[in-house]
């Protein structure tokens, strides 16, 4: 796990570039940095070492020296590669996976990328073709920016190294902004800052003569609704599924150095944790957060799950005022606002992680995408259920089943809950009513923009440019399918992997890897028929079924319960800081422009009067806290600026 830049064109005093832009990701790659210069080609690399650690250097280049590669994340099946490169005559000089794209390149160019199983980006220098290719993984776990000034072509894993081009700067994209305050992330490529781009998830780039190209190489897919499935025994694709979660999670032990586990306390990561204890011949250190407030805290599974595993578990506590403390510097990492303060106690348990010594742990993030274990999944459900009799006063109280950890909901009215979760508001064959709820839910945070940013905003609809994005294939999918597919495809790259994920573990120098997102075994759930997947209102039913005999009871039957942590109660009282102040004060609000100044002042004031308030003013408040954090830290806009 590293972090790379480069440039093609033309570039003056192209190695201080490339040395200023590392060391502007130099937390993504503590162990070394190495920099490859070419007439009009530039490529910097800032080194995690984790495989091949006294001979992995990068940029690398082949043996004839016209192939370069700047490498970030790591091909879990290089080893099989390897040997069969070796077979067919290969001759490697180094025990690094990044070698193994170099001599795969050369023999199957851009196709290279259908036989690797990893998490990565990188940028390869082809000099006999002239050109540079860009590519990323297949699910969005690392990340790849770009922007073009004056001609030339510039990238980098993170947005603060391109911030130090000369000519490139920072400007909020409202745009982006809308989105965020819908969807919760951008909607790739676009980003927060005006003219910086992403490279989407499992695509690949071109830049050659002048011109940038860019397709996908993969597309995760489902099958027809009403078509046959090839999954009719149970017993069998549990099975199936248990030997490719072994598979998956036995290949991202690989490693020279240690791998830990993070541990929740909940379903996946007690899975993954169990798997990987059988493969640490050292045995397996596991990490964990906890908080104060019983209702986001599970440190009790947490323990239950490490003393039955046998685990040397640490764990960080996330108490009152810890969130607002690292919150500036969790928004310079994620490079974008955020409408939960959620990242916060994992940059924290990242840092952890270092302090304890390892650099690469493993996580159960992607098993609720891929087997449905989001409540918005069973909403979906219990919606169309109700929608199938609007009038009945019954169904609604189904959804004080989905939400247990939920206390204020168990005392809402039928016609309440009907209505806060939208049974009877829109038509089932739109194409996002599964999450038309929380999409309406989180744009109610934009009554706060200031009418200035509405008039820009008039005619534009984040849910809808969404919808414009979707396949073709989409509307034959099965309703279940198609919700999987708007979380997978895009709030879990867009943010899951992105802000609470790749950006608050490099922050600390930590590698994640992920077993529940290996494509084959993506590939493998998503052609499972629905009812394994969720069953009545049971989530990842046949994840329980292939796992069952390996977890506690109390761990192996637990409901899901969402991984959350307090918002606008982080900020307020004795956990208040001076900057919260500062940032949210008129002054500052009126600076920036973009929310209403006196709007703002009283969701403040609310939020001091009512810490545990509902979903829209601790979005609105987060969102509007973090946004202008952003700006601060990337701008400079704040209150002082207005002053002077």
């Amino acid at each position: 796990m590293c972090g790379f830049v480069g440039y093609f064109g033309t570039a003056r005093d192209g190695r201080t570039l490339l040395e200023r832009m590392t060391a502007a990701i130099a937390h993504r790659g503590p162990d070394e940095q190495g920099v490859f210069t070419a007439p009009e080609v530039g490529l910097g690399h800032a080194r995690l070492s984790i495989v091949g650690l006294g001979d992995g250097q990068q940029p690398m280049s082949d043996a004839t020296g016209e192939l370069t590669i700047a490498f970030n994340g790591e091909i879990f099946n290089y080893v099989e590669l390897r040997e069969q490169l070796r077979a067919r005559g290969r001759r490697f000089r180094t025990g690094s996976d990044t070698e193994v794209i170099l001599h795969l390149y050369d023999e199957m160019g851009d196709d290279c990328l259908s036989v690797l199983n990893g998490d990565f980006a990188f940028a390869l220098w082809d000099a006999r073709r002239r050109r540079m290719l860009l590519a990323r993984d297949r699910m969005g776990v690392r990340p790849l920016f770009y922007t073009q000034r004056d001609g030339r072509f510039y990238f980098a894993s993170e947005v603060k190294a391109l911030l130090q081009v000369p000519g490139v700067t920072a400007e909020i994209d409202p745009v982006a902004l809308d989105q965020i305050f819908t969807l919760w992330a951008p909607i790739a490529p676009r980003t927060a800052f005006r003219d910086i781009s992403e490279l989407e998830p499992a695509s690949l780039m071109i830049v050659q003569d002048g011109s940038v190209s860019t397709r996908p190489y993969w597309s995760l897919d489902y099958p027809d609704r009403d078509a046959p499935s090839r999954h009719t025994d149970e017993r069998e694709a549990a099975e199936e599924l248990r030997a490719l979660l072994t598979e998956a999670t036995r290949i991202r032990m690989r490693a020279d150095v240690p791998v830990g586990a993070y541990l929740s306390g909940g379903l996946d990561s007690s899975i993954t944790s169990a798997l990987a204890v059988g493969m640490a011949p050292a045995g397996l250190k596991t990490f964990s957060v906890t908080f104060d407030s019983a209702e986001h805290d599970e440190s009790a599974f947490q323990l239950e799950m490490a003393r039955a595993l046998g685990t040397e578990h640490r764990a960080v506590a996330c108490r009152e005022g810890d969130i607002a403390a690292v919150f500036p510097d969790v928004i310079r990492f994620t490079e974008r606002p955020i409408i939960r303060t959620a990242p916060a106690p994992l940059f924290k348990l990242s840092g952890l992680v270092r302090e304890a010594g390892l650099k690469v742990v493993l996580t159960g993030e992607g098993a609720d995408e891929v087997f449905a274990g989001y409540d918005i999944f069973k909403e979906n459900r219990v919606r169309r259920f109700c929608a199938r009799q609007p009038g009945s006063r019954i169904r609604p109280h189904l959804f004080r089943k989905l939400y247990p950890y939920l206390p204020g909901l168990q005392q809402q009215s039928a016609e309440y809950l009907a209505s806060f979760f939208g049974a009877n508001g829109h038509a089932t064959d739109d194409p996002l009513y599964s999450h038309r709820p929380r999409f309406d839910g989180t744009a109610a945070t934009k009554l706060f923009f200031s009418g200035d940013l509405r008039g820009k905003l008039a005619n534009y609809d984040a849910a809808e440019e969404l919808a414009s994005r979707l396949p073709a294939a989409f509307a034959r999918w099965h309703p279940l399918h198609q919700a999987q597919y708007l979380e997978a495809r895009f709030l879990l790259p867009g943010y899951i992997l992105s802000s609470q994920g790749d950006r608050m573990a490099m922050a600390h120098g930590i590698e994640g890897r992920f077993p529940f997102l290996d494509h084959q075994l993506v590939e493998f759930a998503a052609s499972l028929p629905p009812e394994m997947k969720l069953k009545g209102l049971v989530e990842k039913h046949i994840l329980r079924e292939a796992t069952g005999d390996m977890l506690p009871p109390v761990i192996g039957k637990r409901t899901k319960q969402p991984y959350r942590a307090p918002d606008s109660a982080s900020f307020v009282g004795a956990g208040a800081a001076d900057y919260v102040e500062a940032a949210l004060s008129e002054a500052a609000v009126g600076a920036t422009g973009l929310f209403n100044p006196k709007a703002v002042a009283k969701l403040h004031e609310k939020c001091r009067a009512r810490p545990a308030t509902g979903f829209r003013d601790n979005a609105a408040f987060v969102g509007i806290l973090s946004t202008q954090l952003w700006l601060k830290t990337f701008t400079g806009i704040d209150s002082r600026s207005q002053a002077a």
